[in-house]
């Protein structure tokens, strides 16, 4: 059978007529300033001896525009806003719904909870009314009227009380499977960000990227300044705050960047395809871009500050020595009263090291 498939195939590769060529793209003649860009970019990739694949196109594609005048990067964005499509953004708006829906669910069972309690009351009192009536001898009619009414109310109470116990059986198995959905997300509600868990995994991929195509990559963490905290001494405004400072790193991150809260207010970036000199021009970007944000507390004006840690995607090392190799480059920062960041490589024969 398979041999006659292939014989078939040979007659049908000999006798069919041959189509006509297409001619290729002419690229050594681009008409516009977007098509002369794009044949930059794939001949960086081609330089740096990296597949032309869709992921690393669209990574240096956003790197190399940096570096372009601020008509072309308006223009290339604009075009880039008419086709965007993530996946991940509906996945984070799913996350949203299924969160939303659970906290509706949690107010019925509220609502059910406090109704229930009336009833209760409601027994209370038709007791103390009953007991009251016993009392009177010359009201027996009435009394029993009331014992009536009890055993019709403690029929309603019984039926209530089952229901509510069925609905908190399916509240606790919705719960279940909230949790089960929360322990595979990847969007931090409180900060609009990706969550740790998506980071660590981002960070995973990328050391298996740079074993395999051998180019640069980094991590910077960033805090709000502990300085900055202390002053402060307000949890709310310190949230706040905070969450001005994830909106800032979202404002300045590229398409091809991760911004993720690692966790107590610590927000980290997987800068891909960005060695440690670009990684340190970037967070200078970005101390330079929260300092100039004011936050207001009161009648108070307070000046914004972060100390950021930066370090490599090093593959010697495992996702969670990366990760601490970066909270070592924060500390670095704050001994350094000059600078708001600094860098923390780890090597071989020294646990970590400075530049």
């Amino acid at each position: 059978m398979a041999g006659s498939l292939r014989s078939r195939n040979r007659r049908d590769a000999t006798s069919a007529p041959k189509e006509p060529t297409i001619g290729a793209l002419d690229m050594d003649e681009p008409t516009s300033d977007l098509e002369i860009y794009s044949k930059e970019v794939l001949s960086a990739l081609i330089t740096d001896n990296l597949p032309p694949t869709p992921n690393n196109f669209s990574l240096y594609f956003d790197r190399l525009l940096e570096d372009k005048s601020e008509n072309l990067r308006k223009q290339i964005q604009s075009m880039l806003e008419l086709e965007e499509s993530n996946d991940d953004e509906n996945t984070i708006m799913l996350e949203q719904s299924l969160k939303q829906g659970f906290t509706s669910v949690k107010s019925i069972l509220s609502v059910t909870a406090n109704l229930y309690k009336n009833m209760a009351l409601m027994t209370k009192i038709l007791d103390k009314r009953k007991k009251e009536l016993e009392e009177n001898t010359e009201i027996q009619a009435a009394a029993a009227i009331a014992a009536s009414l009890e055993n019709d109310v403690a029929k309603l109470n019984s039926i209530l009380k089952k229901q509510s116990t069925q609905m908190k059986a399916l509240y606790d198995d919705t719960a279940k499977i909230v949790k089960n959905v929360e322990n595979e997300t990847i969007f931090d509600n409180k900060f609009g960000v990706y969550n740790k868990r998506y980071l660590m995994t981002k960070i995973e991929q990328e050391v298996e990227l740079i074993t395999e195509f051998k180019h640069k990559s980094s991590l910077i963490m960033i805090e709000l300044s502990r300085e900055l905290t202390s002053s402060v001494n307000n949890e709310k405004a310190i949230t706040l705050m905070t969450r001005t400072i994830a909106r800032l790193l979202l404002k300045t991150s590229r398409r091809s960047d991760t911004v993720a809260h690692y966790g107590n207010g610590v927000f980290a970036m997987l800068l891909k395809h960005t060695d440690i000199p670009s990684a340190q021009k970037a967070s200078e970007r970005l101390c330079e871009l929260v300092s100039n944000s004011n936050f207001f507390l009161a009648d108070r004006e307070i000046q914004l500050k972060i100390s950021i840690g930066i370090t490599d995607i090093a593959t010697l090392y495992s996702v969670e020595e990366i990760v601490v190799s970066a909270m070592d480059g924060i500390e670095k920062a704050y001994a350094d009263k000059k600078m708001d960041y600094a860098v923390s490589l780890r090597r071989q024969d020294a646990e970590s090291v400075e530049e």
